[in-house]
């Protein structure tokens, strides 16, 4: 199974990247995920389903750790293993 996970991780702070925002980040970037597009007000990543639950609990722990407050997530099933990525899927 392929899911997209979406997050955001609170309080923003609008003049620098917060230390929960940066941890979060790195740890989608250095997880084995595909398509992954991290900004300021939200960060999107693709993958198998080992390895996006894996990379969600390890970013929910250290950005937690870090400093977040509060942790908005989504994940949506996009696919079985596979399968071609669907148009409109992140490209990143």
């Amino acid at each position: 199974m392929r899911l997209r996970v979406e997050f955001t991780t609170e309080p923003f702070d609008l003049d620098e990247a917060p230390a929960h925002a940066l941890v979060a980040r790195e740890v989608i970037q250095g997880a084995p995920l595909d398509a992954v597009d991290v900004g300021p007000f939200g960060n999107t990543a693709e993958g198998d389903l080992d390895a996006v639950l894996t990379a969600v609990d390890a970013m929910l722990r250290q950005s937690l750790g870090a400093g977040a407050t509060r942790v908005s997530l989504q994940v949506n099933v996009i696919g079985e293993p596979g399968e071609p990525r669907q148009s409109g899927e992140a490209d990143k």
